[in-house]
């Protein structure tokens, strides 16, 4: 590899991992307005969430007992995996085509995370023609 090759490659190598730290700045633990905990991790190139927290959550709601599938009212929510498969979109700098189950009603939301700060992120969920921008505190 001749001198440009190596430089070229290296602006490549230093460029994608300055993507990468600025895709993964949504890892970490969030506290939700209605008192879940979860964590944000990735997995094969996207961001998922589980519950780690429920701080009483729903009155002292265990398990999932909204769901709409019957066979799954008996499951934990501790541990419950309700964020899938975010992308960060290096163009627009959000993490987009997201999804995102609400316990409490049973139901799927689209998700995507438009802004990080320092001691919170800005979601927005949506349902068909119905959004909602939402603050979760970093904790």
């Amino acid at each position: 590899m001749g001198r440009l090759g190596l430089i070229i490659w290296l602006g490549i190598f230093i460029g994608s991992s300055v993507f990468a730290q600025q895709a993964d700045k949504i890892i970490g633990k969030y506290r939700l307005p209605n008192k879940l905990d979860i964590e944000i991790f990735k997995e094969d190139g996207k961001y998922f969430g589980k519950i780690i927290g429920l701080n009483d959550y729903q009155d002292g709601q265990l398990k999932d007992i909204n769901n709409p599938e019957e066979s799954k009212r008996d499951e934990p929510l501790l541990g419950k995996v309700i964020i899938k498969n975010l992308e960060y979109d290096f163009k627009e700098e959000k993490w987009l085509n997201g999804s995102m189950y609400g316990p409490e009603k049973g139901m799927v939301f689209n998700l995507k995370i438009t802004e990080v700060g320092k001691n919170e992120i800005e979601v927005v969920g949506s349902k068909y023609f119905m959004w909602r921008t939402l603050k979760w505190e970093k904790i």
